[in-house]
């Protein structure tokens, strides 16, 4: 990427003395992402702070597609530090957010018409709720940004809105104690926030509470099916060795025959437990994500080999079978339970209680699978199935 830097006019004669000499509140040169959302800066007692722009152009849109689909969401970040929203003066509100970059355009997009200071915490590019919950939108991090942002000069007020969901991370009192600031929570959707700020930082119950429709659950398992399906390769590869592997050495002309259902069915619980089991996640019986991933699973592959190419000594194979309906339902269990950082209502008691029950039985029936698939290759060899 080629060096990003944006000029700024000196101030007038009458603007703050500080600002035609002091440096920006953000460093924003250096080889970087494009940074189209920059519209300037604006002038302050504190110095020289970056403008927003407060409209997502295509670049932004293509990048919110990108976190959605890929691993581009590892580093989709922005430069932490304080920037300005409109043109804020001493009245104006503080709000502050994650250098997860999606995060940050969710927030700058509903700053539209609206005076504020926006001051972004280095979460490591991590989005506020998991950040939270992993320290890094933290008391300290708020504490050091609102010093480094020098906001005592900058504000009259000694207020700061933070997102609801970064509760979990920050102690509210002592922010205070260190910085003289009030945190004061805001709504849980960054849509509510006009509402919020225009109605004196009072929020509803609306605005306090955190959905989880099917929407919201929709837009998530894109970034649950590619994970493992990057996977997928490698049990591709296992798959027709096992099948193609005979005393004579490995024939290719088996391994695709015999081992066709077998990638066909790999597909399965990619499907049911990263796409069906968040879907269908409230309508599933029980609490656990390993038993309802099981479920679909289990639901799933009984549907799929009905329909499923196999050879007719394949089919009616014990042992085939017996791998089948261990290994399928449990590795959409696995996948499932991979969907709990994603959820509102999961605890982290709650999740290492689970996984503590869950990952030997994930281990048994692998290897039991793989035990029983050995069995079958040793008594094709002998018996000639």
């Amino acid at each position: 990427m080629s060096e990003i830097k944006l000029a700024f006019k000196k101030p007038a004669p009458d603007g703050p003395p500080s600002a035609c000499c002091a440096q920006p509140s953000v460093d924003i040169s250096g080889p970087r992402l494009p940074q189209p959302w920059l519209a300037g800066f604006v002038n302050s007692p504190a110095g020289p702070v970056p403008r927003i722009s407060t409209v997502l152009d295509r670049g932004d849109q293509w990048g919110r597609f990108k976190c959605r689909v890929s691993s581009y969401r590892d580093d989709y970040t922005v430069p932490p530090g304080l920037y300005a929203a409109g043109d804020p003066d001493g009245g104006s509100e503080v709000v502050a957010s994650a250098n997860y970059k999606f995060s940050f355009d969710m927030l700058r997009r509903q700053l539209k018409g609206i005076n504020a200071w926006v001051l972004v915490l280095d979460t490591k590019g991590i989005n506020v709720w998991c950040a939270a919950g992993k320290g890094s939108f933290s008391t300290g991090e708020l504490i050091n940004r609102i010093t480094s942002a020098n906001l005592k000069e900058l504000v009259g007020h000694r207020r700061i809105v933070l997102p609801q969901l970064g509760a979990p991370g920050v102690s509210a009192h002592e922010v205070k104690r260190a910085t003289g600031f009030r945190v004061h929570y805001g709504p849980v959707r960054a849509s509510d926030l006009p509402d919020y700020l225009g109605a004196g930082l009072a929020a509803t119950k609306k605005m306090r509470t955190v959905g989880f429709t099917f929407m919201d659950r929709l837009v998530l398992t894109p970034m649950e099916i590619i994970p493992m399906m990057k996977k997928y390769p490698l049990y591709a590869l296992f798959i027709l060795a096992a099948f193609g592997l005979e005393p004579s050495g490995i024939l290719f002309r088996d391994a695709f025959r015999g081992g066709f259902p077998f990638l066909l069915l790999g597909l399965v619980p990619v499907l049911s437990g990263a796409f069906l089991t968040p879907l269908l996640l409230p309508y599933i019986p029980f609490r656990s994500f390993a038993v309802k991933g099981w479920i679909m699973g289990a639901a799933s592959l009984y549907l799929s080999m009905r329909f499923i190419p196999w050879r007719s000594a394949a089919r009616t194979n014990g042992l085939l079978l017996a791998a089948c309906w261990l290994f399928f339902p449990m590795a959409s269990s696995y996948i499932a339970l991979q969907f709990t950082g994603s959820t509102p209502f999961t605890g982290m008691s709650g999740v290492k209680k689970e996984l503590k029950t869950a990952i030997p039985v994930y281990l048994a029936s692998v290897l039991i699978s793989a035990a029983l698939l050995v069995l079958y290759k040793l008594a094709l060899w002998r018996f000639l199935i």
